[in-house]
């Protein structure tokens, strides 16, 4: 295990700054070659996800709302909730700053990369539809790009495993129950071992269901667990509503802290945020492309305007709110890291059973964050095999579910994060290169829309 992190921590350092440049110089670019498209027409995607311009002719087998609502699934959860704790650990109160230049940048990238994915969808090997960077790398590109969407398959594989969630869940529930004071007495090891199982056994009823069933299933929960878990945050800063601006000014003074301990300095402090904001709302990663390309949608620009939505959703809004109860609670000045640090911080601002409540909370997070995580690997295995060795990924995903709830944090921060990073270069030079197909159907659908309303 040592020798994997080891690994692990030395790979990421080669492959932190292709990322950084493609993701952070990547967005930036785009959002000027958009002229800012996707932040001037808000109120347009907020009247799409309320079905004011559905299609029911259209192709694909979900709505834009379930296909926004399994997107946020998989980023609404255990990222904003012990994502963030770990990035203000790693890196003080300021990463949190880097988390939403990085969300705001984000919102342009998915713009773009959800475009594509309903502008260049393909089949599978039995005739279904599917969309994804796979397909607008090899239909967009062309086929002599396929080892690109390999490598994406390839490294989707691995970053698509749900250990992170399976990791934080389990770290949740032993600090909450404490199992062998409350319940039966044995080892922690063991313990782990069998939440892992049950966490397993209980991901296998849905995963083996499908898209539709899992599209459902992240509908009914995720809208209702993200409005609990605000109100909850919300409660907690009107109790302390004077430390509130004390927290979010510490956040932007610390985010231009020069003499910071955090290894690499400063740019190391962004690093940190910028990796952290990647794996609450995954904007370059391609994950959500893969949901979106599904839609009941023939327009790419709508979809796009779609997805722009999650990274707001989910970082702007949820992980900010995470931030402060962390930072007024003090929780971040003390020993722990991932979900501990989180759960002093609901204990100790919600009268003392805040950590009964975000148990609560995060069971739900990471039931519907496992269940869209398999389907992103059915894909992607699916791509580089055919659709029927594709569903094997499951009986992988769910045997690796178990090995993650009893394996360390920094194992299995060091392996998303070098898959996700991995993930995005291959993603990001597509998302690039196919830009200005994204441009121009845009011109054409604003132009529409604008007819349509005189």
């Amino acid at each position: 295990m040592e020798q994997l992190n080891s690994f692990l921590v030395d790979a990421n350092s080669w492959v932190n700054w292709p990322m950084f440049i493609l993701l952070i110089g990547g967005g930036l670019f785009l959002i000027f070659y958009s002229g800012l498209t996707p932040y001037r027409f808000f109120g347009h995607a907020i009247a799409i996800i309320r079905g004011k311009y559905d299609d029911k002719n259209a192709k694909g087998d979900v709505s834009s709302l379930q296909a926004l609502s399994a997107a946020v699934a998989a980023t609404v959860g255990l990222g904003n909730i012990s994502g963030v704790a770990i990035a203000i650990h790693d890196g003080g109160p300021g990463v949190v700053f880097w988390i939403w230049m990085t969300a705001l940048i984000g919102m342009c990238i998915k713009f773009y990369s959800c475009s594509l994915s309903i502008m260049f969808r393909g089949t599978d090997s039995e005739g279904k539809m599917q969309g994804g960077p796979m397909f607008y790398i090899t239909q967009g590109l062309g086929k002599k790009y396929k080892p690109l969407a390999i490598f994406f398959c390839l490294s989707g594989i691995f970053g698509f495993l749900g250990v992170f969630t399976a990791n934080q869940f389990t770290e949740t529930f032993m600090s909450v129950v404490q199992p062998s004071e409350t319940l039966i007495e044995m080892s922690d090891y063991n313990w782990k071992l069998t939440i892992g199982i049950i966490l397993a056994i209980i991901t296998s009823f849905v995963i083996f269901g499908g898209l539709s069933k899992i599209a459902k299933v992240a509908t009914a929960i995720v809208p209702f667990m993200v409005m609990v878990y605000l109100v909850a945050v919300i409660v907690v800063m009107v109790l302390n509503a004077s430390q509130v601006i004390p927290a979010l000014k510490l956040i932007v003074s610390e985010a231009w802290n020069f003499n910071t301990i955090v290894t690499g300095g400063f740019w190391g402090l962004v690093i940190i945020g910028v990796k952290r904001a990647m794996f609450s709302n995954e904007a370059g990663l391609g994950s959500a492309p893969m949901y979106h390309g599904q839609s009941r949608n023939d327009e790419p620009i709508r979809e796009g305007l779609v997805a722009m939505l999650g990274p707001f959703i989910d970082t702007i809004l949820v992980c900010t709110f995470t931030a402060v109860v962390i930072i007024l609670s003090g929780a971040y000045l003390e020993d722990g890291s991932g979900i501990v640090m989180t759960l002093k911080a609901f204990r100790t601002t919600l009268f003392g059973f805040g950590d009964d409540l975000l148990m609560v909370i995060v069971t739900a997070f990471a039931l519907s964050t496992l269940f869209t995580y398999s389907y992103y690997g059915v894909k992607c295995l699916s791509f580089l095999t055919n659709a029927k060795i594709g569903r094997f990924y499951n009986h992988y995903f769910v045997i690796m579910i178990v090995f993650a709830a009893i394996a360390s944090l920094d194992l299995v921060k060091n392996l998303i994060d070098l898959s996700y990073a991995l993930m995005v270069i291959p993603n990001m030079i597509a998302i690039l290169i196919l830009a200005p197909k994204v441009n121009a159907a845009s011109k054409k659908y604003f132009s529409k829309l604008k007819h349509e309303k005189a």
